[in-house]
C-alpha cells in the first residue's frame, strides 16, 4: 500500500508543476485522496461486499469531489488534477500511467448489464471536461482534448478533439514524450477549421474577380455606348443591349 502511495506522490510531481512537497500532494490533491479511498472501495466490491464498497465510494465522493464505481479497474500511477467532477463508470478500465483532468466522464450509453464503460490504456491523458462514453477502447499514449465527446475506438498515440470527437494526428507512441498540460499540442490546427477558412479565403477571392469583371464589362459599355454616339448610330447601341 505505501509503495503504491510513493509511486502516487511521485507521479504528481512529474506531471504537476505546482506540486511543491510531499506533505502538500498528500494533504491537499483531492485525486490521490479518490483513488486512496477507491481502492478501499474497490476491495469490498471484488469481495462481494457490494453495499460497502458504494457507501465507501459515497464517502469518497462526499469528500473530494470525484465519483469513481468501487467495481471500476485503475491502474497503477494514475493522476486526477484537480479532480471536481470526474465520473468513472463501473466498467471502466484505465491503464497505468493516465491523467484525468476535472470534469471528465468516463461514461456508459445503455442500460444493459456488461461491459458499457470505456477503456484507457497506458498514459492517456483526458482533458478538462471529455466525455469518453461506451464499452470503447482509447489505446495507449492517446490524447483527448478539453470538452471532446469520443464515442469511438481511439487508436495509440492519436488526439482527439471536438464534438464528435475527430482523430487530429495519428501515429505510435514515442517513448519519452513529454506530458502536454489539458492534451493541447503546440501548433496543431483543426483540419475542419482550416477547410472552412480556406473555402471563406477562395469566396472573397470569387467576389473580388466578380467586382473586377463587373467592372470591366461596365467600361466596355461605356466605351461602347460613346462610339456609338460619335458614330450616330443610336440603334446599334440598343441592339448591344
Amino acid at each position: 500500500m505505501f509503495k503504491r502511495l510513493r509511486e502516487d506522490i511521485a507521479s504528481i510531481f512529474d506531471r504537476d508543476p505546482a506540486a511543491r512537497n510531499a506533505w502538500e500532494v498528500l494533504t491537499c490533491y483531492p485525486g490521490l485522496h479518490a483513488l486512496q479511498i477507491h481502492r478501499l472501495a474497490h476491495w469490498f466490491w471484488a469481495r462481494g461486499l457490494h453495499w460497502l464498497g458504494r457507501f465507501t465510494s459515497h464517502l469518497g465522493r462526499w469528500l473530494t469531489g470525484i465519483e469513481i464505481h468501487p467495481g471500476a479497474t485503475i491502474g497503477r500511477r494514475v493522476f486526477i488534477d484537480h479532480g471536481m467532477g470526474v465520473v468513472i463508470g463501473e466498467t471502466a478500465d484505465i491503464g497505468e500511467d493516465t491523467t484525468l483532468y476535472h470534469g471528465v466522464t468516463l461514461g456508459g450509453t445503455t442500460w444493459n448489464k456488461g461491459k458499457r464503460h470505456p477503456t484507457l490504456g497506458k498514459g492517456v491523458v483526458v482533458g478538462a471536461g471529455a466525455k469518453i462514453l461506451g464499452p470503447i477502447t482509447v489505446g495507449d499514449g492517446a490524447k483527448v482534448g478539453s470538452n471532446a465527446v469520443v464515442v469511438k475506438d481511439v487508436p495509440p498515440g492519436a488526439t482527439v478533439l471536438g464534438v464528435p470527437g475527430r482523430i487530429m494526428e495519428g501515429g505510435t507512441t514515442k517513448e519519452g514524450a513529454r506530458f502536454a498540460a489539458y492534451a493541447v499540442v503546440a501548433n496543431q490546427d483543426d483540419p475542419y477549421s482550416k477547410a472552412i477558412q480556406t473555402l471563406i479565403e477562395h469566396s472573397h477571392e470569387l467576389d473580388q474577380t466578380l467586382k473586377a469583371v463587373t467592372e470591366k464589362l461596365a467600361r466596355v459599355e461605356e466605351e461602347l455606348a460613346r462610339h456609338e454616339a460619335e458614330a450616330g448610330k443610336p440603334e446599334t447601341l440598343r441592339a448591344v443591349k
